[in-house]
């Protein structure tokens, strides 16, 4: 049989340089009252052994756990995971952060609570209790939820808010909506268009009004009426098939739509199928986020690329600064979004 090898540990480290397990600990965690021979003398142990420090071994410091925690919408996750209709909103943020965590020695910890429930106090702070992390990453419709937001507060521990501006608690970190939603109404400007629908996600979301604002701010900056050309959705793609036809079904329907999601985005391209309306030749589409599903309709659709995965690393840079002591932002720190050109958009003569 063949012998199973047996791990380094910090102890392993500790005897072959000969000392301390507190001196090893400082000197994986970086902490400057170290002196430098015998720094070099643990790291010259740490290299030999082929030591790799886990997070019980960073904790032994007793000032960190290097551990942040991403917190995400729990029913509408489990609702696009059970889908399975190529949602890439959570695959995209552990990108960014795991990615992000592993360049500094962290660990992203993924949890989902439901913002609706009664329990959410209870359930944060038994996730908190349990993790002992470094920091929470808040996302939509979490990141303004007065509750959560003020429960945070009181726990003595950064926070980034990810589609927020409001400052004063926490730390926002806004995706641009506003200016992404100016940039896809003036892409379509640009190639002629003045009637220019707008299909709005859910009034749950802040994120979701200021979408709304941009489109009807680029429309206002040309001169653009855009009276009766806002329809609502929700996010889901039931709701996207409504919007759809209330915009089509206008006695002077919109030569192009902007959805506030893939899902609605989908759903309109559907229904112009369904009414024998060719797009882009007769109908433009543009999208917000970007998913997978995009890129293999027929067209493949045009779409607004939310930076998410680099929204979560900078969340995760924010709060390691703060641990280190740095003052948060004054700024609101705003992370832009693209617009990626593919088939759904034709110029309109």
């Amino acid at each position: 049989m063949a012998r199973r090898l047996q791990a380094v540990t910090i102890k392993h480290v500790a005897a072959d340089a000969g000392v301390s397990l507190q001196t090893v600990s400082r000197v994986i965690n970086g902490e400057p009252n170290v002196r430098p021979e015998m720094k070099s003398r643990v790291q010259a142990s740490i290299d030999r052994l082929g030591y790799v420090p886990s997070i019980a071994a960073q904790r032994m410091s007793g000032s960190r756990s290097y551990l942040i925690l991403a917190i995400n919408d729990r029913e509408r996750t489990i609702a696009d995971w059970t889908a399975r209709q190529g949602t890439d909103w959570v695959d995209q943020m552990l990108l960014g952060g795991m990615l992000k965590c592993a360049e500094h020695g962290y660990r992203m910890i993924f949890e989902l609570v439901d913002t609706h429930s009664d329990h959410v106090e209870r359930e944060l702070l038994g996730a908190i209790a349990a993790l002992q992390p470094d920091g929470i990453i808040l996302t939509p419709p979490h990141s303004d939820n007065a509750q959560i937001v003020g429960l945070l507060a009181k726990q003595n521990l950064p926070f980034v808010r990810i589609g927020s501006k409001q400052n004063g608690t926490g730390i926002p970190v806004s995706m641009d909506d506003e200016g992404s939603a100016r940039t896809a109404t003036r892409y379509l400007i640009e190639r002629g268009h003045q009637r220019i629908g707008f299909i709005s996600g859910s009034s749950e979301y802040e994120l979701s009004g200021w979408r709304v604002d941009g489109w009807q701010a680029e429309m206002a900056a040309a001169g653009l009426d855009c009276t009766g050309l806002l329809a609502p959705g929700d996010f889901s793609y039931g709701s996207g098939e409504a919007a759809a036809l209330a915009l089509l079904n206008l006695q002077q329907p919109p030569s192009a739509i902007i959805a506030s999601n893939d899902q609605m985005a989908l759903a309109a391209l559907e229904m112009a199928r369904q009414r024998g309306i060719s797009v882009p030749d007769e109908l433009s589409l543009i999208s917000f986020d970007n998913t997978p599903l995009v890129h293999f309709t027929q067209p493949p659709l045009t779409a607004v690329d939310q930076p998410i995965a680099a929204t979560a690393s900078k969340a995760v840079e924010l709060i390691i600064a703060a641990q280190k002591g740095d003052a948060a932002p004054i700024a609101l720190t705003v992370i832009e979004g693209a617009i990626v050109e593919r088939g759904s958009v034709a110029r309109r003569d």
